[in-house]
């Protein structure tokens, strides 16, 4: 059912806009340390997982609907990207290492927690500008396309996964903003509120974390 306030109280949450940037520093730092990369690299599953928590803690309002897209995205998600591995055709030919866990049918399961997760904080930021919902599903699939932008090569670096060619193809871009642009369809159209005071935090977080991960490895 909706509600006013987010699950957490107020210290609480506080707590939290401080222990988020913190875990991701930690990140940042570990997996840049030779001794501790191979932990932190083990640990990344976990902390995808624990931000999807933390951010669906500062949601207003569970109804029906809002199960429904969490649903909708994680499974869109997750199959299009095992269509993706076996044919090539989606986003070109590349393969899964081993540093996101668990797989079912050569993909990890997380990945489908990914797409829910990149595609609520685009599509909450996002909802936060006085635009027509056509603009905002287009501006949201590029927001996220933006940051696969800048994932794509430190999850290259630490074996999320690998391209056959070895270099990006921009039908993988292209790939992301198309299939993103359906899950913000979804998204805006869904009657739930979309606000959540998480995720602006959250989505800089994403994007400094593989942004200086990138820098640290240009000077190194």
């Amino acid at each position: 059912m909706p509600h006013d306030l987010p699950l957490v109280p107020p210290v609480a949450r506080r707590m939290i806009f401080v222990i988020l940037p913190l875990m991701y520093l930690a990140g940042l730092i570990g997996l840049n340390v030779p001794a501790s990369a191979p932990l932190f690299q083990l640990l990344t599953p976990l902390n995808l997982v624990a931000s999807l928590i933390l951010l669906l803690l500062f949601h207003t309002d569970f109804r029906l609907s809002f199960w429904a897209y969490c649903i909708v995205a994680f499974t869109v998600g997750f199959l299009v990207e095992v269509a993706g591995v076996h044919t090539g055709v989606i986003f070109g030919e590349y393969a899964y290492g081993k540093a996101l866990g668990f797989k079912i049918a050569e993909v990890p399961l997380v990945i489908g927690t990914n797409w829910l997760m990149l595609s609520y904080l685009c599509g909450s930021v996002i909802n936060r500008l006085s635009l027509p919902l056509l603009a905002k599903v287009l501006l949201a699939a590029g927001l996220m396309t933006l940051l696969d932008f800048v994932i794509e090569p430190i999850a290259i670096r630490l074996d999320f996964w690998q391209w056959q060619a070895g270099a990006i193809p921009l039908q993988n871009y292209l790939a992301w903003y198309g299939i993103s642009a359906l899950l913000f369809f979804l998204f805006y159209k869904l009657p739930f509120r979309k606000e959540n005071s998480l995720a602006p935090l959250l989505l800089v977080l994403q994007f400094l974390f593989f942004g200086l991960n990138s820098l640290i490895h240009a000077f190194n």
